[in-house]
């Protein structure tokens, strides 16, 4: 476990056996998560195919020995497993089912009799009854799936370490148990299918959450004319320490946010917590609460920011209004939208 945490994957060959017994995998979605997990699965040995709506994303991952594929059919044809790593619901929906998803180009490959059944696996974020939804869909056409969202941003993805949150059969995940410590330092079944969606709704609460006190905390900070760097690392050292203080903290000080996480996703997956907790009856306040927040920094244009951008709505003049709603926003600038009927319709390929 000590080189899947903590070496490059430049050395990931020396303590992994290639996964999957060499059989083709194919990887649709290549966006700020899915290009640098795409990178590290084809530095571990991994047969890959790759695919992207927008294909210029699909060229740095070619010129290092990626297939590339013009739409998901022709990705998932011949693929054994199929990772999806896309911005919501309806991309992933139409990804599979779509006139040239993934459905199609599985069907169209034969199989040696007695192999397991092809395997898909969303490391997008996406609504539990929905996950549950395509699990059934693709069991209909024989074919396996694993929910298995992903946390810790684009550092985590760059260094293999993100914690994979696993919703599936038991079984189905340790066939894909090899390709997964690849790009995941810790791994977690949490249940059959949805329930990986669910554990990463309350990951996304606890984002929203931390983030949020840090940029208060700064921003009171700030109004008191406090030494800003030495009040982070004095906290740091404190029970008010936190990974959000020690990794967000200083750029929310200095106005700059790298990005991690899009606001803009992290807006979208909080109405997923909030539709959960609903269903239970359940009220949420703080997580409602930060999703006002994002409303109005989306409003104002930062949706493409890292959701450490939360900063901003303290900086906003004190007198200006603030929206306070109750209803989930629809979000369409994602990493991986789903396209309109009229694009897929002339495009064919629907990962963005």
């Amino acid at each position: 476990m000590f080189c899947l945490l903590h070496a490059n994957v430049s050395v990931l060959n020396h303590c992994l056996p290639l996964p999957m017994d060499h059989s083709p995998v194919a990887f649709i979605g290549l966006g700020a998560l899915g290009a640098p997990m795409a990178a590290n699965l084809l530095a571990a040995g991994v047969r890959l195919t790759v695919h992207n709506r927008g294909r210029e994303r699909e060229t740095p991952l070619a010129q290092a020995g990626a297939q590339a594929a013009d739409r998901p059919a022709a990705a998932a044809a011949g693929a054994r497993v199929v990772l999806l790593c896309l911005s919501d619901g309806p991309a992933v929906e139409e990804v599979l089912f779509g006139p040239e998803g993934v459905v199609a180009g599985l069907a169209a490959t034969t199989h040696p009799p007695g192999s397991p059944p092809p395997l898909v696996v969303d490391f997008s974020t996406i609504e539990p009854g929905r996950a549950r939804s395509l699990a059934a869909r693709l069991a209909a056409r024989g074919i396996a799936w694993l929910d298995a969202p992903v946390t810790g941003g684009t550092e985590g993805a760059r260094a293999g370490t993100l914690s994979v949150l696993v919703g599936g059969d038991a079984d189905t995940l340790e066939r894909a148990r090899p390709l997964l410590e690849v790009i995941g330092g810790t791994i977690t079944h949490f249940g059959p299918a949805g329930a990986g969606q669910q554990a990463k709704a309350i990951n996304q609460i606890l984002v929203a959450g931390s983030y949020a006190a840090v940029a208060e905390a700064m921003a009171l900070a700030r109004r008191l004319g406090l030494p800003m760097d030495d009040l982070r690392r004095a906290l740091s050292c404190g029970a008010a320490g936190s990974w959000a203080l020690d990794h967000r903290a200083a750029g929310m000080i200095a106005g700059r946010f790298p990005l991690g996480f899009r606001l803009a996703l992290h807006r979208k997956d909080l109405a997923i917590a909030l539709a959960a907790a609903a269903e239970t009856g359940l009220e949420l306040p703080v997580c409602r609460t930060v999703a006002a927040m994002e409303d109005d920094l989306l409003a104002a244009g930062h949706g493409d920011e890292d959701v450490s951008a939360l900063a901003r709505w303290f900086s906003a003049p004190p007198d200006a209004p603030r929206e306070d709603s109750d209803a989930p926003r629809e979000v369409s600038e994602d990493l991986e939208p789903a396209p309109a009927p009229a694009r897929a319709a002339s495009a064919g390929a629907t990962a963005g």
